[in-house]
């Protein structure tokens, strides 16, 4: 495998469009239809249930794709994933050509992938951590800004990617709120190489996403996500009406600090299950849709803003 462009590795998309990987809605048939839609699909590997599933699924993709396709893997970098090593050591056999780290960034992931010619991402909240990050010799960022669903941080893009580019010339991503063509021109405007983009996606036809999610969110704006660390310690953007149908009162939820794993959480309930993650694209989502429908509207408003 080639090394990746640094200047620009995202500049042949149809459209500069990295498909964040979201947990228990990205799985493969998600992943091809987006790469071959003309974006970069990725998929957390712990949505698979064991890390054998998860070789399997990497191979059904490079199967189903030319060679050469860009596609990506999230591997959550916490001593509470027990499945790190044996899902890197699976990213590394199948030569997975893009690797995101999340929380911690440790170096043997950046030279284990960098290695084999792959690129390796991590994402980052806030400016330390972006620094911290690229010590451990990452090949670039992804800003998770203000309004994206799950874990998301609260620096407003422009500020944060200003920051960031003092710092780091190579590839960068950006993600928080972007449902639309002018949004993904609008983080390339700010110097991003491609918008990171969830939400848009859990209503695609292929996404592993419930039923229940898919509708809740065509149902939702903006003004419909409730930002907050009570369901998983962190604080992370959900489908407000997804906390009120589990009985609680939405006026009554925690806004301060964030608040340490377990504290305040509440019995019996599961974020990303009962509890349904989203960003504050919401809008966005009118209907479920397959991948390549959504990814020609990204496409056809992001030449009509290029025009404008």
């Amino acid at each position: 495998m080639s090394q990746p462009d640094t200047l620009d590795p995202f500049r042949d998309l149809r459209v500069p469009v990295v498909a964040a990987p979201m947990f228990l809605v990205s799985g493969p048939g998600l992943v091809i239809a987006q790469c071959r839609a003309g974006i970069v699909g990725t998929l957390p590997a712990l949505n698979a249930r064991t890390t054998e599933e998860f070789a399997d699924w990497c191979d059904r993709i490079t199967a189903s794709l030319p060679e050469g396709t860009m596609w990506g893997v999230n591997l959550i970098a916490a001593p509470t994933n027990t499945r790190l090593g044996a899902d890197l050591d699976v990213c590394v056999a199948k030569k997975v050509p893009l690797v995101i780290t999340s929380l911690k960034a440790p170096a043997e992931v950046a030279q284990k992938v960098t290695g084999y010619g792959g690129m390796h991402l991590h994402d980052v909240t806030t400016l330390r951590h972006a620094k911290k990050a690229l010590t451990s010799g990452c090949s670039g960022l992804v800003l998770v800004c203000a309004g994206a669903g799950g874990h998301g941080g609260t620096l407003s893009p422009m500020a944060f990617s200003d920051e960031v580019r003092r710092i780091h010339k190579g590839p960068m991503l950006i993600g928080g709120g972007i449902g639309t063509g002018a949004g993904v021109l609008s983080v390339r405007a700010m110097g991003a190489n491609a918008a990171y983009v969830g939400t848009r996606f859990i209503a695609a036809e292929e996404s592993l996403a419930s039923v229940c999610h898919r509708n809740m969110l065509i149902a939702s704006t903006s003004a419909d996500i409730t930002y907050t660390p009570l369901f998983s310690g962190v604080a992370a953007n959900y489908l407000s009406a997804s906390i009120a149908e589990n009985g609680l009162d939405l006026a009554a939820l925690p806004t301060g600090p964030r608040l340490d794993a377990g504290q305040a959480r509440p019995e019996g309930l599961r974020a990303w299950v009962d509890i349904l993650g989203a960003g504050q694209g919401a809008s966005a989502v009118e209907r479920l849709e397959p991948t390549e429908t959504i990814v020609a509207t990204l496409d056809a408003e992001y030449q009509a803003a290029l025009r404008s």
